[in-house]
């Protein structure tokens, strides 16, 4: 595993690292890791709606849909008399 020392870090972020830490009952190395970690490595991504719908349908095959046939539209409202 490789190394890594970061210097000049503030001592306010250096406090927040250690109270951190301790609420997780790790070293502040350790959670120095887990933050880098978080940040850094790329979460899995929950499926979208589409991606469930498309699961929840997947298995049905020839469906027929009836189209209805198209009517023409109906005539624009007169406001002629108003």
């Amino acid at each position: 595993m490789s190394m890594l020392t970061i210097r000049n870090i503030e001592e306010s972020l250096k406090y927040e690292l250690r109270i951190k830490a301790a609420k997780q009952g790790v070293s502040m190395e350790e959670q120095a890791r887990i933050i880098l970690r978080e940040a850094l490595v790329p979460k899995k991504r929950k499926k979208g709606l589409g991606s469930k719908i498309h699961q929840y349908f997947v298995g049905i095959d020839n469906v027929e849909l009836e189209i209805p046939k198209r009517t023409l539209p109906r005539p624009a409202p007169d406001f002629s008399e108003l």
